[in-house]
């Protein structure tokens, strides 16, 4: 932290607060609070010139007690509304936590980043959220060991408290319960708990909450992590020498996408996560050889979670390291190419309708496959839907837990709505962050109790490189049609 003065007009505002871990953007925000000048209009001299919102502090050379001068027009105050005001304050908590348009911060419990980061990106899942609602009536079956059940009742009990608290929340019935039914969280060195890696957590919570929101022997309420999370994979596996060849599929909540000196962009690694190479036994060969096994999408989620493989294990430090390459990912994520030939086949109509859709927003004439069907009736929605394993569609799951009146379509399409980041250069140290886009379309950075606005431009920048926060588990959601 660095203080420093702002001279603004006849103005001077001391002891202002530099976070040089953050971009001047957030600077500039602050001071917005203190003038009332928009941080657009916002002009700071800095060395070098005026201050960018994406400048490097480390670069600017900003010292201890330095004063700034800053320029800039103050918006126009407001004048008093006829009625009396009511203050968000004077609101009842939950009304106020509606009002602010997005969710609590959680209490860092001791290196429990990794696990709030994690929290706060499935919370913003409102279809997970309203089957950990239903769980309550249905309470414990009989194929759901207690730990598992407990775990699950703890983070319905959580997200329903961050939906309706103001102040940061502290998660700790839930770090209990997280440490009891996986002890690994619970590790400690010196005394004080560990830091623990971010995706594990994701990955084991999400295995727990499949199994008990999952009803046995019933058609009409499927694995509903599953139908949220589930990408099916259908695998071609060939042995080179001796050309023997099967098939394989399996069902999956995330893809991988591995780092090499190759991949600058998501979609190239994800394409390296869909192939590798496996040692087995060779019947025709009677000896172990190498098998190449190239897999396809042939099943979509509504919410399709992609890690990026940065880190592996270092004997000489005998510890995860962190690959730090720079791997650009997008806000609208398109894996048409990566599906297998019969998901392909079932996209192509949705995909048709969805680019007319988006054509007529620009003013262009619909195409002409589409334009004498039926198909032109159908029209692009934020309606929740999902895709089961074969990647037909589905009657998937509404935000009130209950199936929807209409079938909906996926298309292949996906946003961006979370990034969990890591900053640091192992696994187990470091600091994990959660972005969180809410649904008014603004973006909001949860570093544990801290939350920082932030623009969706900026998102795409915590692609690594450096020493920032970097992207590590991203979280899309599925741009879907009703039928």
């Amino acid at each position: 932290m660095i203080n420093v003065s702002v001279k603004w007009q006849k103005e001077l505002f001391k002891a202002v607060e530099i976070d040089t871990t953050q971009p001047p953007y957030v600077f500039k925000c602050q001071l917005y609070d203190l003038t009332g000048v928009p941080p657009e209009r916002q002009k700071i001299m800095v060395k070098g010139g005026l201050l960018k919102d994406d400048a490097d502090w480390s670069t600017l050379g900003v010292k201890e007690g330095q004063k700034l001068m800053m320029m800039g027009t103050a918006d126009e105050i407001v004048k008093a509304p006829e009625k009396g005001t009511v203050f968000v304050e004077d609101l009842p908590e939950e009304e106020q936590a509606i009002n602010l348009g997005h969710s609590a911060g959680l209490f860092n419990l001791g290196h429990t980043c990794y696990m709030n980061s994690t929290l706060q990106c499935l919370h913003s899942v409102p279809e997970l959220k309203s089957a950990l609602i239903n769980y309550s009536h249905s309470g414990r079956s009989n194929d759901v060991d207690q730990t598992s059940h407990t775990l699950t009742v703890a983070t319905r009990d959580l997200f329903n408290e961050l939906d309706k608290s103001v102040k940061p929340v502290a998660p700790m019935q839930f770090w209990m319960v997280l440490r009891k039914k996986y002890p690994q969280f619970g590790q400690l060195h010196n005394n004080s708990f560990m830091q623990q890696d971010a995706e594990e957590c994701w990955t084991q919570l999400l295995y727990t909450l499949s199994q008990s929101l999952r009803s046995s022997g019933s058609s009409e309420n499927p694995d509903t992590v599953k139908a949220l999370f589930g990408v099916d994979l259908v695998s071609r596996v060939h042995c080179v020498e001796s050309g023997e060849e099967s098939s394989e599929t399996e069902s999956v909540h995330s893809l991988k996408c591995h780092i090499s000196h190759e991949v600058n962009h998501l979609h190239e690694g994800l394409k390296h996560g869909l192939k590798s190479e496996l040692e087995k036994n060779s019947p025709s060969l009677g000896r172990s050889a190498v098998y190449v096994k190239e897999s396809r999408i042939n099943g979509l989620p509504r919410y399709l979670t992609i890690q990026f493989v940065r880190f592996f294990w270092k004997r000489e430090s005998n510890q995860k390291a962190k690959i730090l390459r720079k791997v650009d990912y997008p806000l609208e994520l398109d894996v048409y190419d990566l599906c297998s030939e019969d998901l392909r086949k079932k996209l192509e109509a949705p995909r048709r309708i969805l680019r007319d859709e988006e054509g007529k927003k620009l003013g262009l004439k619909p195409s002409e496959k589409s334009s004498g069907s039926k198909d032109n009736d159908i029209k692009m929605s934020d309606a929740e839907g999902a895709s089961i394993g074969s990647g037909e569609p589905s009657n998937a799951m509404s935000d009130e837990g209950v199936q929807p009146e209409k079938e909906t379509q996926l298309t292949g399409v996906y946003d961006l709505v979370a990034v969990l980041t890591h900053k640091g250069r192992s696994a187990d140290s470091g600091h994990y962050v959660a972005w969180v886009k809410q649904e008014s379309g603004k973006w909001i950075e949860y570093a544990d109790d801290s939350l920082i606005p932030q623009r969706e431009e900026d998102i795409t920048k915590l692609s690594g490189g450096g020493d920032w926060h970097m992207a590590y588990i991203c979280l899309y959601k599925a741009r879907v049609l009703p039928m």
